[in-house]
């Protein structure tokens, strides 16, 4: 019978080990944030079923759940709403998508060597390891961000990472061959050696290069809905939870569209749309046009309730030295989108509800 065995320790060469011994043996990862306090990684271990748990000081078997032969990995992911699940994907959808990736960037043995800095516990940065392990390239795992530590790394022969924004703006990015840039708000303008990604958990990590979808994958926009399929998919919920068409295709939640020749544009979130007036307006580009005043530093959009229009755009900023008017907000944004895209009102507040990937959760808004 396969388990599922929890990995509850800091990121490093020790974490490696004990993937591939846990492959070895045939079970699955279930890899533990170690940021969340000690209660809410037992519930995160009771939650998902695991049936052993690895940390520094040895192994201890729990009551859990058995997975199906192939599982390779489960990552508890809140998605967009809070409510925890748990994706799993096999060890064909993680060589599919390490496949894909490798020949995307041209991946060379003898030259190019991966750091993975981002948290294990999710697939941005665990996706790092496999792609490593799979093609037997050399990794060199953090446990956690720290610009310093990820510029020496550059400097000492890492050639490939896997970064969010947030992080990318505190590092000199001409260090490495190749940057994955994944998580929100990825920037229009950015080092040529910077690909911007598109994917999740239930694909295994990005599947959609700056727009163009990896070997394999294939896209199509139902009804806005960005729709996916591909040999990268998960299986199913660890629920059992079954999202896929009858046909195959996973709907991934996000509105988007394909232009003629193929190229993905992902417009947010199919929730966080906000109806004002009848009109559809979507968060991301309005902060794109908000990012550009002076003295934003970050800021979310989101829709708030209101008897004449239904819901009104609202703009939730972090402002620096002063703080930026609203009607200066409002020019910004209506000089590349319509008036009814401006903001109509603004909040300030010290830092935005974000994930460990740097994604805001708008739900906490």
């Amino acid at each position: 019978m396969n388990r599922l065995v929890a990995i509850c320790m800091p990121g490093g060469q020790q974490y490696v080990e004990a993937i591939q011994r846990v492959w070895d043996q045939g079970d699955a990862v279930l890899p533990i944030d170690q940021r969340l306090p000690r209660d809410a990684q037992k519930q995160v271990i009771e939650h998902m079923g695991a049936s052993e748990v690895i940390s520094p000081s040895g192994g201890s078997s729990t009551k859990g759940r058995p997975v199906e032969p192939g599982d390779a990995l489960v990552v508890a992911t809140s998605g967009s709403t809070g409510e925890p699940k748990g994706v799993v994907l096999t060890h064909e959808a993680l060589v599919a998508n390490a496949e894909a990736t490798n020949a995307f960037l041209e991946v060379s043995h003898g030259v190019d060597k991966w750091l993975a800095c981002l948290p294990l516990s999710h697939v941005g940065g665990f996706s790092v390891v496999v792609r490593a392990l799979h093609s037997a390239i050399p990794v060199e795992v953090h446990d956690g961000f720290d610009a310093d530590a990820v510029m020496t790394a550059a400097r000492e022969g890492a050639t490939l990472v896997s970064l969010v924004p947030t992080a990318l703006n505190r590092i000199d990015a001409s260090l490495f061959r190749r940057i994955l840039l994944g998580g929100s708000a990825v920037p229009k303008e950015r080092p040529e050696n910077v690909i911007a990604t598109y994917g999740m958990t239930e694909t295994g990590s990005g599947i959609v290069y700056n727009g163009h979808p990896l070997q394999g994958v294939e896209l199509r926009v139902v009804r806005d809905e960005v729709q996916i399929r591909c040999p990268m998919l998960f299986r199913c919920y660890r629920n059992g939870g079954d999202p896929f068409t009858k046909d195959g295709w996973y709907p991934s939640g996000d509105s988007g569209s394909l232009s003629s020749e193929g190229v993905l544009s992902v417009y947010g979130r199919m929730g966080d749309m906000i109806i004002t007036g009848g009109e559809n307006v979507w968060p991301v580009a309005v902060e794109r046009s908000l990012e550009k005043v002076t003295h934003v530093q970050e800021c979310a959009v989101v829709g708030r309730p209101d008897p004449e229009w239904g819901e009104v755009v609202v703009a939730v900023v972090v402002a620096g030295a002063q703080r930026p008017s609203l009607e200066a907000m409002r020019e910004a944004v209506k000089e590349s989108l319509p008036a009814f895209c401006a903001p109509r009102s603004v909040e300030y507040v010290e830092k935005l509800p974000r994930t460990a990937l740097g994604k805001i959760q708008r739900h906490l808004l």
